[in-house]
């Protein structure tokens, strides 16, 4: 493939990815999302690519990158390939803004966090991002009117049309979100000379040709931020979705440092051996096993239980212990 083309590949069968990033070690979250994964890829027969999603640059931990490698394989996870890391090459991405920019649906924007703040509504409970309303435009950016990316050192976001994105989803079901009244105009490039998150996932799925997109349930709302940009870009068609619920802690918080150690090397420090680690997130499943293999051959995502998991200190007493 040409560097910076950005048009979507045509893979011999479906293809997913296990998609890591280094800004921390692995957790026992993370690894649930990724064995369910992985299982879906062995029934279903679809191409696994290893993904390094290391572009969240400040906060990309010395070593994280071998580590997460290496946990994967202890789960007992493999693929079929492993793609260059993000970082590798800049040009796909700077080409996908080069493309919005022409279409007149980007624009620079140099408003700090307390003045968005101060000039718009708070966000609603639980919403990570304050929302941009279209009013907070420069008064130059005229919306279909071709322009130049001619700048990366400032934050360029995308100016979101109202209206709502439906979709279907394989475990949550039929999604409709407005991400112009949820998060308004969102970021797609960032003022550290990079692209943000939503923008470089369409362009390495569309350019890998990803058809199988597997991720817990917190990004739904960022899968139709992510479908407004594959019909911008015309890098389709979209990928299938799956969102899967995800692992909190007993104060119903998604699981983080707070919650104490969960990251799988600590247990592995600890002589937690693989089986039982695969045991538990099985259990949180609705399956018996012991092995990645096992636990693709026992799993069902019909059957998947629906709720969000609570771990507890019962399931770390189980990990370390072997008690329950």
């Amino acid at each position: 493939m040409a560097c910076g083309e950005i048009a979507r590949s045509a893979p011999p069968r479906a293809t997913t990815r296990l998609a890591p990033s280094p800004t921390g070690a692995l957790h026992l979250g993370n690894a649930r999302t990724f064995l369910v994964n992985w299982a879906l890829a062995k029934q279903h027969g679809w191409r696994v690519l290893l993904r390094i999603e290391d572009l969240d640059t400040p906060r990309v931990k010395p070593g994280a990158i071998g580590q997460a490698v290496d946990i994967l394989r202890w789960l007992g996870l493999g693929w079929d390939e492993r793609v260059p890391l993000q970082s590798a090459d800049m040009e796909p991405y700077r080409m996908a803004m080069r493309r919005l920019a022409r279409q007149g649906v980007v624009y620079p924007c140099t408003l700090t966090r307390s003045q968005i703040a101060a000039a718009a509504s708070a966000p609603n409970e639980g919403q990570h991002e304050q929302r941009f309303p279209p009013e907070l435009r420069p008064g130059s950016f005229v919306f279909g009117e071709p322009a130049a990316f001619d700048r990366e050192d400032v934050n360029w976001r995308l100016a979101v049309e109202p209206g709502t994105v439906e979709f279907a989803d394989a475990f949550a079901g039929r999604q409709s979100h407005d991400v112009s009244a949820s998060v308004g105009d969102f970021v797609v490039w960032t003022a550290r000379g990079q692209p943000s998150y939503q923008l470089a996932v369409v362009v390495d799925d569309a350019r890998q040709g990803v058809t199988e997109v597997v991720r817990g349930d917190d990004l739904l709302g960022s899968a139709a931020r992510q479908i407004i940009l594959y019909r911008l870009l015309g890098v389709g068609p979209e990928p299938r979705y799956t969102h899967i619920p995800l692992v909190r802690g007993e104060d119903g918080r998604r699981l983080a440092k707070r919650h104490g150690d969960t990251r799988l090397t600590h247990f592995r420090a600890l002589g937690v051996p693989p089986e039982r680690v695969i045991g538990l997130l099985a259990s949180w499943c609705g399956v018996r096993a012991e092995t990645a293999e096992e636990f693709a051959r026992a799993f069902d995502l019909r059957t998947m239980p629906r709720d969000d998991v609570l771990y507890t200190k019962v399931h770390e007493r189980w990990l370390i212990d072997g008690e329950q």
